[in-house]
């Protein structure tokens, strides 16, 4: 709680609070549409569920997780792992809370592990993660491009949000120059909401 009262109304403030916003919202948005494509929680559309809610959960977790000063409270793309084996609702998550709460008492015992022991348990969730990548249509470049660009870039720059960021801007910019604005399939549209996104993230890249 030990707040900074003098720096809310500064330029300094402002890009810290888009640059959060952008980090937590990506991240959020493709760790939800991933671990809810692979609980099967989504509609014919591959609209997620109960998004709004969800958004509402993350969103106060994140804000009062600052507040007492933790890391980040957000979802987690590692939740892969327990859909994988059944789980569907919240009862799996207040397990794993759970589980972290007695993990307290352990701490010390806990972090004398190193980071590489875990590297084994993140590449089976990356392999489950990658379960509805069959279900991008690769005969489309127009398609196909911005989603190798996610792919790749997650990884590579270690966030999700930066995968997500290049990968809308790749699609808007690919579609742009090859004419193809109007599509087919009527989802592949593009429209103002989608190239405006495409403008504030470039900006956010330029400025941020």
């Amino acid at each position: 709680m030990q707040f900074e009262w003098h720096n809310i109304f500064t330029v300094d403030m402002v890009v810290v609070v888009l640059t959060f916003l952008f980090i937590d919202m990506f991240d959020t948005i493709g760790t939800l549409i991933g671990v809810s494509n692979r609980a099967g929680m989504v509609d014919d559309n591959g609209n997620v569920k109960n998004l709004n809610q969800a958004f509402m959960a993350d969103a106060i977790g994140t804000t009062i997780g600052s507040m007492l000063g933790t890391s980040t409270v957000t979802t987690y793309v590692e939740s892969a792992s327990g859909v994988n084996v059944g789980g569907r609702s919240g009862l799996t998550s207040f397990t794993v809370a759970i589980c972290f709460l007695v993990a307290l008492l352990f701490a010390p015992l806990f972090l004398a592990i190193p980071a590489q022991a875990t590297a084994a348990a993140l590449i089976l969730v990356g392999v489950m993660m990658m379960h509805d990548i069959r279900k991008v249509d690769f005969s489309k470049y127009v398609t196909a491009i911005p989603c190798f660009v996610c792919i790749v870039l997650m990884p590579l720059t270690y966030s999700i949000s930066d995968g997500i960021l290049m990968g809308v801007i790749s699609y808007v910019l690919i579609h742009l120059l090859s004419g193809t604005i109007k599509d087919e399939d009527e989802r592949n549209n593009m429209n103002w909401g989608t190239i405006l996104l495409a403008v504030l993230f470039v900006c956010r890249y330029a400025f941020l």
